[in-house]
């Protein structure tokens, strides 16, 4: 059976509504943000367009947008809403324990 890893990515009163947070898990980039009704989201931190951070996107309601040509993800699924994305991002599991955010690696 896999074991699950636990990366604190910070307190839960630090992360701002609607600002990204780039952390590096096992090597791999992942954008962590809390949407505009207050829910933590963590998907990769790549657009599947053209490989740029998200992490300086634009979050507006439970999505994301990338910065350098305007695709849009929704940040609970993963989901390609608009062009030029047509893949989605990955995403993956956060919990919130004792006022800390972690990042669920498997």
């Amino acid at each position: 059976m896999p074991s699950t890893e636990l990366f604190p990515v910070c307190a839960e009163d630090e992360l701002a509504i609607g600002q990204p947070r780039r952390i590096i898990a096992r090597g791999h980039a992942v954008l962590v943000v809390r949407d505009e009704e207050g829910e933590i989201h963590a998907v990769d931190d790549a657009c599947t367009h053209a490989d740029i951070s998200l992490a300086d996107g634009f979050v507006e309601g439970r999505t994301i947008e990338c910065w350098a040509h305007g695709a849009r993800f929704d940040l609970a699924t993963g989901r390609a809403l608009t062009l030029p994305a047509s893949e989605p991002v990955a995403v993956r599991r956060v919990e919130v324990r004792d006022g800390v955010v972690y990042l669920i690696a498997d």
